[in-house]
């Protein structure tokens, strides 16, 4: 991201921000025996499991990682960690942000601080961003991938959190806490381009109840949710107005995700997850599962069954209705988990025999490959 939006004039301008404001260590390739499959590179790798969150000679993590999300390709994996041997100079105190490069075998330290929230990515891989405490504010900082070079967000006079990057990086949705003026405690969503400078307002709250943005790939749509009400809407750029809810007026619902394309929200209804199609209109169920993601296209949906002694994690596709488990030990995982297509689910897992070798008795970031 930016940081004051009067500077932000071109993509070159935002390349060449100073990389010393966060160094990032790249780390020697990925042994095979990090995987229970052979891993490969991505768009090549053998169906199997590969795990992400390993340090530059392929041993384990020395710390728990979480909170991962993968790109549309499958390429890059952007996750928190506590572990301090991912890169030759070690993260800082505390948890910090990573980005494996799979076709590469190379693994980036975005900054030194600690994410507040799951870190997004870029769906082409080239910007991760992340809110992080700074002083009495909650402020969002995006790094380019290649380069280190970072940017704040222009959040004077608020807090803000809970980023959703779009395709190329250029918009990114967002939430602000406003801290004042008075009335404080009231919140917005906006959509800001880092290209221009410019800042669009989505929606505004008198209250602070987590709105949850996502934003497609072309970043023309902004889901988003009024958590008051419990109502989800759609917020499309080319009109500058919102529509919805689209869980109809009597049902409290919880936003999980829109699709890259722009096609399908998702969202959680009671113990039901419900899949909108918004060139129709219409809201098929899910019964019985808590929704975890849906793939850019839509059309495949991670799941976590509600009913306990089964797998943890399961990628349906709702066009045949078939299921593939992804893991059958305790697991678990966030937005934009699923690359298109369904091909590979990223996931978090403290279990001790999904790859071999595995004895650092704590949590671990893994890709399965489904086919």
């Amino acid at each position: 991201m930016r940081g004051n939006t009067s500077r932000v004039t071109t993509r070159r301008v935002r390349a060449a921000v100073s990389a010393a404001a966060a160094v990032c260590a790249v780390t020697a390739a990925l042994p095979g025996a990090a995987a229970a499959e052979p891993a490969g590179a991505a768009g090549g790798a053998a169906v199997g499991v590969e795990r992400i969150s390993v340090a530059p000679d392929g041993t384990q993590g020395d710390g728990g990682s979480t909170a991962a999300s993968i790109t549309p390709d499958g390429r890059h994996v952007v996750f928190a960690s506590a572990a301090r041997n991912l890169t030759p100079d070690g993260a800082a105190s505390g948890s910090a942000v990573f980005v494996r490069d799979r076709e590469a075998a190379q693994t980036k330290r975005m900054g030194a601080y600690t994410p507040l929230d799951p870190p997004a990515i870029s769906g082409d891989g080239a910007y991760v961003g992340y809110s992080l405490q700074w002083f009495n504010d909650v402020r969002i900082r995006q790094y380019q991938v290649r380069t280190g070079g970072t940017a704040s967000a222009d959040c004077s006079a608020y807090s803000c959190n809970q980023p959703s990057l779009n395709a190329d990086g250029r918009y990114t949705a967002l939430a602000l806490l406003i801290r004042k003026p008075s009335p404080a405690n009231r919140q917005r969503v906006e959509v800001h381009d880092w290209n221009t400078g410019a800042k669009v307002t989505v929606a505004s709250f008198e209250h602070t109840y987590p709105a949850r943005p996502s934003i497609s790939g072309d970043g023309r749509y902004v889901a988003y949710q009024d958590g008051g009400a419990k109502d989800v809407f759609v917020w499309d750029r080319t009109t500058g107005t919102s529509s919805g809810p689209v869980e109809g007026p009597s049902t409290a619902a919880t936003l999980l995700q829109l699709s890259d394309d722009g096609s399908t929200v998702v969202y959680l209804s009671g113990t039901d997850t419900y899949v909108h199609d918004l060139r129709t209109g219409t809201s098929r169920p899910v019964p019985n599962v808590r929704g975890v993601a849906v793939d850019p296209t839509g059309r495949h949906l991670l799941y976590a069954p509600n009913d306990a002694g089964g797998p943890s994690l399961v990628l349906r596709d709702l066009e045949t209705g078939t299921d593939q488990v992804v893991s059958d030990r305790p697991a678990t995982a966030g937005t934009d988990a699923v690359s298109t297509g369904g091909r590979e689910v990223v996931f978090q897992s403290a279990a001790d025999d999904i790859v071999p070798g595995d004895t650092n008795g704590t949590s671990d970031v893994f890709v399965r490959r489904l086919f």
